[in-house]
């Protein structure tokens, strides 16, 4: 409908001599009903171009496009909005849309079938994932599932930090347990990790169990002394465990990177190498530092220490230079906040590498902190971590779907207090119940009406014309944009915000009306209406990850 309004509105620049660009043509959905179903400002756009005021160009459009058998009616409003209403007959256009595509419904291909790729999680094999994670997980798997969505062709990466001092401390601190030091006594690693975590994979090393990720087989040797082995074990361990959690939290990958793979054949070498052969490299200190002021930094960095050890963002820059062979056109790298110094760095790295990288490739998300809650106090211990709330114990208190949805509850760069009692509260003000109940409503209505969600086609609905149904109408056929919008902002709270919307939309249609009625043809119409609301939510929950169950 929105690319139709289009092509009016261009075919009319064109009986004006004017010519106007796809990007200039503002379609929007006005939310009040008398104010249309459509809308456009191109009268106001055009104003100094023409040299007439907004309304006599609004007049003139309106006028050129004259009576058309989708709209009942085309209105000036304001300074020169033009909006548009539509007629039964668009309506059911509109409808049929719906019960075509079904669970395609709100797809589109604006993303041409180009190659995406998404990183996100990429937590540090050295302890359970924790509710920060959890918020990068759903975030970034609703992401891939909304650009799916919009045409791209997505990868999902995790990036395992499996190397640098943190992985050492792991290592230490599992020895630590074998020889049965505990986190209290002197000896144990001033850094060390302190969660009984550790003390599973002691006992598992103890047991010389096998471990297999990613179809590589890892032995413990049980050897105490034997600090390679415990370290790889310990990876392997606490990598598998991740991969469960994820798992259960209904997010998988296409793929797993380690940095560890790219100290191997110099690769890291070689780029530092580059680096320097395009002069954007200095010593100072005996050290060897980017020139990342002539990228826009605050100040030049240290890409290599006095020992010889590289810093933290070098690795990110071998691994982006990584991606980019691998020729993904986009790279959205979903992060904590506080990851935010980084991404100059990053990209400062890739530029002088000088081998046609865009300068604003990757992009990034990056989300704030999340405070999770429970009898009006924070919660902030996990016994089993020994200092954070795990992603696990989350789930196991309230379940994925609502996990999923209160993590992308709101925008990434929004601060987050995830209230457990609401979680798990079978009430109005618990936003995922509201939703999957809006769903299982209309499942009980179609079962006692003995009809098939899949056997409904789209009835004669001039007979819809309260104010709920009209309302809903609406509503239901602007889940494409949000669809879009969400993919446009990279966020995919906008899903999230709108199915409340629309569940709340319908419950009061549900209170205020009756489906199983005498009327035959008003019947028939409101279950096509409603069978219609059903698939909308399906899909929406879909590209959230959280399931529409048919009873509740």
């Amino acid at each position: 409908m929105k690319k139709l309004i289009s092509d009016l509105i261009k075919k009319t620049c064109e009986n004006f001599d004017v010519i106007i660009d796809n990007q200039d043509i503002e379609i929007d959905r006005p939310k009040a009903l008398d104010h249309g179903d459509f809308s456009t400002n191109i009268a106001l756009k055009l104003s100094k171009q023409l040299r007439q005021k907004p309304r006599e160009i609004a007049d003139q459009f309106v006028k050129f496009i004259g009576s058309h058998s989708l709209f009942s009616q085309l209105e000036i409003a304001g300074p020169g909005f033009i909006n548009f209403f539509l007629s039964s007959e668009g309506r059911v256009a509109q409808l049929n849309e719906i019960f075509s595509k079904r669970e395609c419904y709100g797809h589109n291909d604006s993303g041409g079938q180009q190659s995406l790729q998404i990183e996100f999680v990429s937590a540090n094999p050295t302890g359970p994932l924790h509710i920060g994670h959890g918020r990068g997980a759903a975030i970034g798997d609703c992401l891939a599932r909304i650009f799916s969505a919009n045409g791209w062709r997505v990868t999902k990466e995790f990036y395992y930090n499996d190397a640098g001092a943190q992985i050492n401390n792991l290592a230490l601190s599992v020895q630590a347990r074998l020889k049965n030091i505990s986190p209290n006594d002197a000896d144990f690693p001033e850094d060390g990790y302190r969660g009984d975590y550790i003390v599973d994979i002691a006992e598992s090393y103890t047991q010389k169990h096998s471990i297999t990720v990613d179809g590589k087989i890892y032995k413990a040797s049980g050897d105490i002394d034997d600090l390679k082995n415990i370290k790889e074990f310990s990876i392997a361990f606490l990598r598998n465990e991740q991969n469960q959690d994820l798992a259960n939290f209904r997010t998988t990958f296409d793929v797993f990177t380690l940095e560890s793979s790219f100290y191997e054949n110099d690769q890291i070498k070689s780029v530092v190498q580059n680096i320097k052969n395009n002069n954007y490299t200095f010593e100072k200190d005996n050290a060897l530092w980017l020139k990342t002021t002539e990228f826009g930094d605050d100040k030049d960095r240290v890409m290599q220490k006095s020992d010889g050890s590289y810093t933290y963002f070098v690795p990110d820059v071998v691994y982006h230079k990584n991606k980019w062979e691998r020729g993904f056109i986009r790279v959205i790298n979903e992060q904590g906040a506080d990851h935010h110094s980084t991404i100059t760095r990053v990209r400062a790295g890739l530029q002088a590498l000088n081998i046609g990288i865009p300068k604003d490739w990757p992009e990034y998300v990056l989300h704030q902190m999340v405070t999770v809650t429970k009898n009006n106090e924070e919660v902030k211990i996990s016994k089993r971590a020994g200092s954070y709330v795990t992603l696990s114990d989350l789930i196991s208190e309230v379940g994925c779907d609502a996990t999923r949805y209160f993590l992308i509850s709101r925008k990434a760069d929004s601060q987050l207090v995830f209230d457990i009692d609401l979680a798990k509260s079978n009430s109005n003000e618990n936003p995922v119940y509201y939703i999957q109940y809006a769903h299982a409503r209309i499942c009980a209505v179609l079962s006692q009406a003995k009809q098939s969600a899949q056997n409904i086609s789209v009835q004669d609905i001039e007979r819809l014309t309260t104010k709920n149904e009209l309302q809903l109408i609406k509503k239901i056929i602007e889940f494409p944009d949000i669809v879009l919008l969400a993919a446009t902002e990279k966020s995919p709270h906008y899903l999230a915000t709108y199915l409340k919307d629309l569940a709340s939309d319908f419950h009061s249609y549900y209170n205020e009306s009756k489906f199983l009625i005498d009327d035959a043809n008003l019947k028939k119409s409101r279950i096509t209406l409603i069978t219609a609301i059903a698939i909308v939510i399906q899909n929406g929950l879909s590209l959230l990850g959280i399931s529409a169950p048919e009873k509740m």
